[in-house]
């Protein structure tokens, strides 16, 4: 089975000992975010997890306890955009995180990074043209660490009204505009855009609309075939092709507090959440409650023992 970490905060960046910690336990123990008293109790063991999945902004944390994540297979996608602190106030240097990235390529394989390059806003700062600029910029760093750039649009989702009210939703012209340069840009230093959740319109200048974080590309990732279940998590207005694991982490406690986020409800509550946090707890916010009922998850590996040897 497939565990993901970065769908509701980013665990690498702010939670990497506890994280550390859950492995060195062998379980850990989610809360359903729309149920709280409903409890899953997730093993971690190799046995069962045949790759975990870390999507985060700064993968630094980790680089010196990778020895504990090499028993399991790993996909990583870390977010790098060209924005400043005024849309991202807590992420690092992007040379910093470029840096990182590379490192992290080393350790963990080509096969096993992607790149992420959104939200793509459009706005008076950041224009169509600055976009292309700074993506090539990037991309030219990142050559020869990455086969992989996923990239999407802001979704104006109620918690980014709420915290970025001026956002706006780019148009099918700037989005087409910017595929269709970004596209080849990628291709020249090595790698492929992935549209997330964007539909296919992107597809007739040459990019890979079939999802990223897909089967295939765990499969990629791990070199080895996955009987992986056929039921797709269509989320984003059926846009999405992904496989998307269950995820161990809690929405309201990234502490990056980028304003297009999806995950936060606002600053304060991050703030009174992070608080709350116990790196030697079973659980990423808090403890135990009375009347929480545990789950025991049903696990299984997905791995057919095949290995593989055509990836590309």
């Amino acid at each position: 089975m497939i565990i993901q970490t970065g769908m509701r905060t980013d665990i690498p960046a702010f939670y990497h000992e506890w994280l550390l910690n859950r492995i060195k336990e062998g379980y850990v123990l989610v809360r359903n975010p729309y149920n709280p008293g409903s409890v899953t109790r997730y093993r971690l063991s190799p046995d069962v997890v045949d790759l975990i999945v870390f999507c985060t902004k700064n993968p630094k944390p980790v680089l010196s306890h990778m020895d504990v994540l090499q028993p399991y297979g790993q996909y990583w996608f870390v977010t790098i955009t060209p924005y400043g602190k005024e849309m991202e106030p807590n992420v690092p240097k992007k040379e910093q995180v470029m840096e990182s990235f590379q490192k992290l390529s080393g350790i963990a394989g080509i096969d096993s990074v992607g790149w992420r390059y959104d939200p793509i806003l459009i706005n008076k700062e950041y224009s169509v043209e600055w976009h292309i600029a700074e993506f090539e910029r990037m991309a030219r760093t990142l050559s020869g660490y990455t086969k992989t750039c996923v990239i999407s649009f802001i979704d104006i989702y109620n918690k980014v009204k709420r915290n970025f009210p001026e956002a706006e939703a780019v148009s099918k012209a700037d989005r087409l505009a910017i595929g269709r340069e970004l596209i080849p840009i990628a291709g020249r230093y090595g790698m492929t855009i992935k549209p997330c959740a964007e539909g296919k319109e992107l597809e007739p200048y040459g990019a890979d609309c079939s999802g990223c974080m897909t089967v295939s590309a765990f499969e990629t990732a791990l070199h080895k075939y996955l009987n992986a279940p056929k039921k797709k998590n269509n989320q984003r207005n059926g846009q999405c092709a992904c496989l998307l694991g269950v995820d161990i982490g809690a929405y309201d406690t990234c502490g990056h507090l980028c304003r297009y986020c999806y995950a936060n409800t606002n600053a304060a509550v991050v703030k009174e959440n992070r608080k709350k946090h116990n790196p030697k707890s079973p659980f990423l916010l808090g403890d135990s409650m009375p009347g929480d009922v545990i789950h025991e998850a049903v696990q299984k590996s997905w791995i057919d023992g095949q290995m593989r040897f055509d990836f590309g």
